[in-house]
């Protein structure tokens, strides 16, 4: 059983009302404008969505009151010695990452009982999951066309359920304030989780390495980024996975989305 209201997150008031209505007592704060670049090319939409929104949301828990756990994201490092714990001091780079840390910081300060899960590079074989890097991965090779990957930027790749489950555990059955990392437990560059994806899929295809200069981006890019999970490790009964329980558990999902049971396996061939 659950109910939708849709609400701005830049009106406080429809936000207060929207949680006061489900009578809220726990609120997983998970909305933002993830488009990097678009945050790039339009800061005032992702200061509104990724401060404003925190902000909001974070005075309707206190209000309530209710406990809040508000997502972030790696972005708010700078990428220059990674992979990063969660004292570490952010340092971030361009809209979407400054933007994502004083939502942070806005969680942190207005809500008496809080905590900030931040997650990486997030993906889901799921019905309805929105495309991203690992599932561009699957449907480009399964078409036989190539796929670009940045040879030089680390990340910890996250699964969407895996993700969802630490945080939730975390909302709801600790009281844990501050924050926590709560991505995936392995740290490469993006060229071999797209090999990694590859593989698994059983999809022979070309994976094509790229360097962040050669690509003309509007946003800045943390290289050498990455999480560390130890404290999550040490806190949570859901535990990071590691980049291969997190691929069988997507290739079970994307199995299930597509109705196919079995993937032809056929070698893997990249430079």
């Amino acid at each position: 059983g659950f109910a939708w209201a849709e609400v701005d997150l830049g009106d406080g008031r429809s936000v207060l009302e929207a949680l006061r209505a489900s009578g809220a007592r726990a609120v997983l704060h998970a909305g933002a404008m993830t488009d990097v670049d678009a945050c790039e090319r339009d800061p005032e939409r992702a200061w509104a969505v990724n401060v404003g929104g925190s902000e909001q949301v974070a005075r309707a828990c206190r209000a309530l009151p209710a406990r809040l756990v508000a997502l972030s994201t790696d972005y708010v490092f700078d990428g220059e010695a990674g992979p990063y714990g969660e004292d570490d001091p952010p340092n971030p780079r361009g809209v979407y990452a400054r933007t994502k840390r004083a939502g942070e910081e806005a969680a942190l300060l207005l809500a008496p009982d809080r905590a900030v899960a931040r997650v990486a590079v997030v993906y889901s074989g799921r019905p309805g999951a929105k495309a991203t890097f690992a599932t561009q991965i699957v449907e480009k090779l399964s078409r036989g066309e190539p796929v670009k990957a940045f040879s030089d930027q680390l990340v910890s790749p996250t699964l969407a359920g895996n993700a969802a489950e630490m945080t939730l555990e975390l909302l709801l059955e600790t009281d844990y304030q501050g924050v926590l990392h709560a991505s995936g437990a392995t740290v490469l560059d993006r060229v071999e989780f797209a090999r990694r994806v590859a593989r698994r899929f059983g999809l022979a295809g070309e994976i094509v390495p790229v360097r962040t200069a050669e690509v003309n981006l509007p946003a800045p890019r943390p290289l050498r980024g990455g999480l560390t999970v130890d404290r999550a490790r040490r806190l949570l009964k859901a535990q990071p996975l590691a980049i291969e329980g997190q691929l069988d558990r997507f290739f079970a999902e994307w199995s299930r989305r597509t109705g196919r049971s079995r993937w032809t396996r056929a070698r893997w061939s990249g430079s």
